[in-house]
C-alpha cells in the first residue's frame, strides 16, 4: 500500500495522471487523463513501477503459472518487455491489425500451441485493446486466463475480459488513486466525486 500511495503521488507530481476536460482517443469525455508513457522518463520510478508489478504478479499468480508476457503496442508494450526482461521469459505482442506486408503477421514473436501467456497492459478503460490480443493469442494456440494494467479506469474492462475467459488485474484503480489524492489534499471534493461518477463497476 505504501508504494501505490507514492506511486499515485508520483503520477499526480508530474502530471501523469491530470484532472480536468479531456476527449479520449473513442471520442470519449472525460474527467482525467492517464499518459502512462511519460513514466519510463524517470528511470528510478519506471522501474520501482515493474518490480511491484513483479512482486504482485508473483503473489496472484505464481511464475510457473506462464510462459511468456503480451502487450500491444504501445505503452503496455514497453512495461511488458521491462517485466520479460527482469522475468527472463519471452515477450510477444499483438498488433492492432495484421501488417500488409512481409509475413502479414497479427501476433509477433514465437507462439506454441499450449503456451499459457500472461497479458500485460498500461490503461484498462473499456478492455477492447486487451481483449482483441486475447482473442488473436488464443487463435495462435495459446492459453490466456489473466492479464495485468498498471491503471485500471473501471470503465468496463474486468466485465469484457471476463467474457473472453480473462481475469483482470491491477495495480492502482482510479477510484483509488483519487481518493488517495484527495486524502492527501492534492485534488478538492468536486474533483473525486466527478471521478467517482465516471467510474463503473469493474
Amino acid at each position: 500500500m505504501d508504494f501505490v500511495k507514492q506511486f499515485t503521488t508520483f503520477l499526480h507530481q508530474n502530471d501523469i495522471i491530470r484532472f480536468g476536460d479531456f476527449t479520449l482517443t473513442s471520442g470519449k469525455k472525460s474527467s482525467y487523463y492517464v499518459d502512462l508513457r511519460v513514466v519510463p522518463s524517470y528511470p528510478h520510478q519506471f522501474r520501482r513501477m515493474t518490480k511491484y508489478l513483479q512482486s504482485v504478479i508473483s503473489e496472484q499468480v505464481g511464475f510457473d503459472n506462464f510462459d511468456a508476457v503480451a502487450s500491444v503496442p504501445t505503452g503496455g508494450l514497453i512495461i511488458a518487455s521491462s517485466l520479460a526482461y527482469e522475468l527472463v521469459k519471452p515477450l510477444v505482442y499483438v498488433r492492432t491489425e495484421a501488417k500488409a506486408h512481409g509475413t502479414g503477421r497479427l501476433v509477433e514473436g514465437i507462439v506454441k500451441k499450449g503456451m499459457k501467456i500472461l497479458l500485460v497492459d498500461d490503461v484498462a478503460t473499456t478492455g477492447g485493446s486487451v481483449a482483441n490480443a486475447a482473442r488473436a493469442l488464443k487463435e495462435a494456440g495459446a492459453m490466456v486466463s489473466d492479464a495485468y494494467v498498471i491503471v485500471n479506469r473501471l470503465e468496463g474492462a474486468g466485465s469484457l475480459l471476463k467474457k473472453e475467459g480473462v481475469t483482470l488485474h491491477h495495480l492502482l484503480d482510479i477510484l483509488e488513486a483519487a481518493k488517495i489524492l484527495h486524502q492527501g489534499n492534492l485534488i478538492d471534493r468536486a474533483t473525486l466525486e466527478r471521478v467517482q461518477s465516471q467510474a463503473s463497476k469493474p
